[in-house]
């Protein structure tokens, strides 16, 4: 293989146009080029190649990264997931996602506190808003390090939005038996992720 073009990239100043036997190979940067002593016309030896090809997985990992945090924010796990099930390699993924976090482009902590904080305003409770940024990859810890944060900083009283919430829902079930109504509430609550102790407390008031 023969390295038949090395220009810069005229999208992208900080990157260069790398061509291998008269086809286009990749845009990388010029950073990573400036140890692998490459030269027009020469033979690309095996090991150089092998280097150009991880640092084209890299790219490709990265660009797909950045397309989809542009279009909402993720959690760290849950786009390495994505990018992996899209076929690019682990290592690329993850040294991809390397640059995205030293970009300040992903960051576990501070999307587990926005997600809470949004999901807070629509009725789910602290136990669902932690088990879905689990789900999400986020550590266990962060997770509810951030519904604690989310919740205080939006003024969002547990006790307060599950009663709410079981105040709203009981005038839709009101129809039903009430021994229908009442496990129908139950399940609701449980669901949304309120305590198990407030749930039993509201649904119980509402029925006496």
């Amino acid at each position: 293989m023969i390295l038949t073009g090395l220009a810069p990239d005229p999208h992208r100043p900080d990157y260069r146009l790398v061509d291998v036997d008269r086809g286009r190979f990749a845009s990388l940067r010029a950073t990573d080029l400036a140890d692998l002593e490459l030269r027009i016309g020469a033979e690309i030896p095996a090991v150089i190649f092998a280097r150009l090809q991880e640092l084209a997985d890299v790219e490709a990992a990265h660009r797909a990264a950045l397309r989809a945090v542009a279009r909402r924010a993720h959690a760290r796990g849950d786009l390495r997931r994505r990018l992996l099930q899209k076929q690019h390699p682990p290592a690329a993924v993850d040294a991809a996602l390397d640059r995205l976090r030293s970009a300040g482009l992903i960051d576990d902590a501070r999307f587990a506190v926005d997600y809470a904080a949004a999901k807070a305003r629509r009725g789910r409770g602290p136990s669902r808003l932690a088990r879905d940024l689990q789900a999400q990859g986020v550590d266990r810890r962060v997770a509810e390090d951030a519904v604690r944060t989310s919740l205080a900083a939006e003024g969002v009283d547990p006790t307060e939005a599950v009663r709410a919430l079981a105040e709203k829902r009981a005038r839709q079930l009101s129809g039903l038996p009430a021994a229908v109504r009442k496990r129908r509430l139950v399940a609701f609550l449980v669901r949304r992720g309120f305590n198990g102790g407030d749930v039993r407390e509201v649904v119980e008031s509402l029925n006496s």
